[in-house]
C-alpha cells in the first residue's frame, strides 16, 4: 500500500520484562470504546487516534498499572497538530520508560505516526 494513500496510523512498540507487544490505532471519533492492551498481567496499554483519514485532531496515550479493584493511571501523553508529513514514518514519542509499582516495574514504550498525506 502507498503510504500516501493510506490512512493515518499510530504503532507502538511496547515492552515489559523482556517482551515487546505492537499496539495499533487508527483514527476513531469516539476515543472511549478504545480497548487497552494486556502488556505481561502487570500494565495496561491504551493508544487512541481521534479524527478521520483526513485530520487527526489529537493523540492520546495511557499506561495503567494492572491493580485490584481496578487498573491506575500511571502515565497519561497527549499530542495535538501539526503533525511532520515527513519523513514516514515520524518517531512521535521517543523512547518513553514508565515505572509503577512498589518494585517500579518498567514499560517501556515509543509510537511512530505514518499515512498521513503531504
Amino acid at each position: 500500500m502507498d503510504v500516501a494513500s493510506a490512512a493515518p496510523q499510530l504503532s507502538c512498540q511496547v515492552t515489559y520484562a523482556g517482551t515487546s507487544h505492537t499496539v495499533l490505532a487508527r483514527p476513531v471519533a469516539d476515543p472511549y470504546p478504545v480497548p487497552s492492551v494486556d502488556i505481561g498481567g502487570r500494565f495496561w496499554f491504551k493508544a487512541v487516534m481521534v479524527g478521520d483519514a483526513g485530520k487527526v485532531q489529537r493523540i492520546l496515550l495511557y499506561a495503567y498499572q494492572d491493580a485490584k479493584p481496578h487498573p491506575v493511571l500511571v502515565h497519561q501523553a497527549k499530542y495535538l497538530p501539526p503533525y511532520p508529513r515527513t519523513p514516514q514514518p515520524w518517531a512521535i514519542t521517543g523512547q518513553q520508560h514508565v515505572y509503577a509499582g512498589p518494585l517500579e516495574r518498567e514499560l517501556i514504550y515509543s509510537c511512530t505516526l505514518e499515512g498521513l498525506t503531504p
